[in-house]
């Protein structure tokens, strides 16, 4: 869903990868119940099911939004996993790709160096910052992003 316009913006990318830990936090919870393993091994099983399960709820989608004096970009719908960008730390903007190499979720790029934040597919803006750093935010809609970007940061909110 996008909604834009000069002054706000807001985009949610829907990924596919929680599948994979939601169905290892439902075979651990199965281990857990099921298996005839002693108490301690099962309690392993139920936290570790607990733990995918929890994860999973946590990378279902990526949210980039608009919030005045900075761009927040956030994973859920359960919020563990979020971070923002004031605007006047964004010194500039394009639209690029991630490596395949690079792969999904929240992690240094060692290849390339700055964070990647990225749910799904291989879209991204990369933001580098006036502390020279650089943040890959993986989006669908990289175009409408870095456009709503250099137009905020074009309006004194930035350079």
């Amino acid at each position: 869903m996008t909604a834009q316009t000069d002054t706000d913006y807001r985009h949610t990318q829907r990924g596919y990868w929680h599948l994979l830990l939601d169905g290892f936090g439902v075979l651990m919870m199965a281990l857990a119940v099921f298996s005839g393993e002693p108490y301690a091994a099962r309690l392993l099983f139920l936290g570790m099911g607990a733990m995918f399960l929890l994860l999973g709820a946590s990378f279902r989608s990526l949210t980039v939004e608009d919030r005045g004096d900075r761009l927040c970009v956030g994973f859920g719908p359960l919020p563990l996993f979020r971070t923002s960008i004031p605007y006047d730390d964004i010194r500039e903007v394009e639209v690029g790709r991630t490596l395949l190499l690079e792969g999904w979720g929240i992690h240094l790029s060692l290849l390339r160096g700055g964070w990647v934040w990225n749910i799904w597919g291989r879209q991204c803006v990369v933001i580098r910052r006036r502390r020279r750093s650089t943040l890959r935010v993986g989006t669908d809609d990289a175009e409408g992003l870095a456009d709503f970007l250099r137009r905020h940061i074009g309006t004194g909110h930035g350079m």
